[in-house]
């Protein structure tokens, strides 16, 4: 394709298979600072959620099509690109808007503002267009798209004064503005949400659970239906004939003897709990109890993990409460197997946070602080906390809402490796798919094996959960540590059935890895 300079409206046909969209501008004018985003839309020009927006806090779609590679500087002139790798393009999307963003000032005060269409290898320029602009704050510069089965470009060049959050609304993002301040002035960032798609059912983060009504937005099973008479299990075989186990897995203070099938064992902050959630943690807890039992593992101990996916897609599960009521659940599990009945936790999308231990006697607190969303900014990279935040709290923007996997295993593995305990670790990781880094996290698993860790991965949906669920039958490993499953809705399935598939496959990895010396 030859290249050639194009006026607004202009279009032509996309023959390379991938293509690099940069723009471009004159450096040291006093101007704005400017950046480049896409935003992937369906046939409606809509985003379908808030991963279709890439951008610098978002640096690469889940489907690897389109990556926003940064800023160059050369010879006076900056560079900001984004590349579209127009193969890989998921088969809903039929336009990729090519968008960027003044921060600090309009585009009329930027000089030399050009996009220009490049081929794959960043050099051959396929194509120039030169922008012209005066009060506009965001500018969709150009737009591939499809057209009878052929991807074409086209210079776009409309600006919005109502600055980006103007543009992101006009293609589905839902664009909280932050409260003014105590003078009155606007608040200087702005945050998206979620997209209309599921708007209706989606809240703020905001919306997490009272402390008073925490983990009950998803009502617990009637107690009737939710704890029937625990099945008739084996008795645990005798020590002596039984697998070798870690010798402290099963050691037990000797004034609290390990607990019979369907006993739960009290546990330290207990009593503080709210009458309702007390109630439901008693049930909870004989249920894991017998839970283990039928495996032949009453009474083991171990460290909890709990590992919460916060991208951008979880926004509902958040909202609706189910997150909440999950970590309640999760809490049962902790309070049977921890001797002190704490869990440590992280949060994750983009990049991972740890989030302060769970102590049970502070749930419906932490439930309240914790449980939370992304807050992404798209007018600044600001550093300051956001406005509201309480002590302890993260702040959301810093996670975005990209899923980023391997980077919250490796961070977990990294704490488990600097922080030994005498009991094995037991990590609940919870994420709703998405998941594209395969090659990223079958190395940090594979590099676990030998490590005192079982992962147990549950899918929050339907989705893609790649090497996940692909794990238990990859070979080369000396013992088996990911257990992984899926639900269609969480919120559904009564707790026996859930704590029987989450603990189905830790009593057999702490025999085998017994064996193999890994314990």
């Amino acid at each position: 394709m030859t290249a050639r300079s194009m006026s607004k409206g202009a279009n032509l046909p996309v023959d390379s298979p991938a293509v690099r969209v940069e723009l471009s501008w004159s450096e040291g004018t006093g101007g704005p600072d400017v950046d480049a985003s896409a935003l992937l839309l369906t046939a409606a020009g809509r985003v379908r959620d808030d991963g279709d927006f890439v951008f610098y806090n978002q640096p690469r779609h889940a489907s690897g099509a389109v990556t926003h590679l940064g800023k160059g500087r050369a010879g006076g002139v900056v560079t900001d690109t984004v590349e579209v790798d127009l193969r890989s393009l998921e088969s809903a999307i039929e336009r990729v808007a090519l968008c960027a963003s003044a921060d600090g000032g309009t585009f009329g005060q930027v000089a030399g503002l050009t996009l220009r269409l490049l081929g794959p290898d960043g050099r051959s320029e396929l194509a120039r267009f030169e922008m012209r602009a005066e009060t506009e704050t965001a500018f969709i510069g150009g737009e591939l798209y499809l057209r009878e089965g052929r991807w074409k470009f086209r210079a776009v060049g409309q600006g919005y004064a109502s600055g980006l959050a103007g543009l992101a609304t006009d293609f589905g993002i839902t664009v909280d503005e932050e409260p003014a301040d105590a003078t009155g002035s606007p608040a200087p960032e702005t945050a998206v949400r979620h997209s209309p798609a599921t708007a209706a059912s989606r809240a703020p983060e905001s919306a997490a659970p009272p402390p008073s009504a925490a983990g009950t937005a998803v009502p617990a099973p009637p107690a009737a239906a939710a704890a029937p008479q625990p099945p008739a299990v084996a008795a645990p075989v005798p020590p002596a004939a039984a697998a070798p186990v870690p010798p402290n897995a099963a050691q037990v203070p000797p004034a609290a003897p390990p607990p019979s099938p369907g006993h739960p064992r009290l546990t330290k902050g207990e009593e503080r709990l709210p009458v309702d959630m007390r109630k439901r943690l008693s049930l909870r807890k004989e249920q894991v109890a017998v839970s283990l039992s039928k495996r032949g593992a009453a009474g083991i101990r171990a460290r909890i993990v709990l590992v919460l996916d916060a991208s951008g897609s979880m926004a509902f599960l958040y909202s609706r409460g189910v997150v909440a009521d999950v970590v309640e659940r999760m809490a049962a599990v902790a309070a049977q197997l921890d001797d002190d009945g704490e869990m440590q936790a992280w949060t994750f999308a983009s990049n991972p946070a740890r989030l302060p231990d769970l102590s049970l006697g502070e749930l419906p607190e932490w439930l309240r602080l914790h449980v939370r969303v992304g807050e992404i900014s798209l007018f600044r990279r600001s550093k300051k906390p956001r406005k509201g935040m309480e002590a302890g709290q993260v702040d959301m923007r810093t996670v975005g809402i990209q899923n980023e996997e391997q980077k919250a295993i490796a961070e977990v593995r990294a704490y488990v490796r600097d922080n030994p305990a005498p009991v094995p670790t037991l990590v609940l990781f919870f994420s709703d798919g998405g998941v594209y880094r395969d090659a990223a996290i079958e190395q940090e698993l594979r590099g676990a094996v030998e490590e005192p860790v079982f992962w147990q991965f549950v899918g929050l949906g339907r989705s893609n959960y790649g090497v996940l669920e692909r794990f238990d039958t990859l070979p080369g490993r000396r013992v088996d540590n990911v257990g992984f499953f899926a639900v269609d809705d969480i919120s559904t399935v009564p707790d026996q059935e859930l704590y029987d598939r989450l603990l189905s496959e830790f009593p057999s990895w702490i025999t085998a890895a017994g064996r193999a010396g890994i314990l």
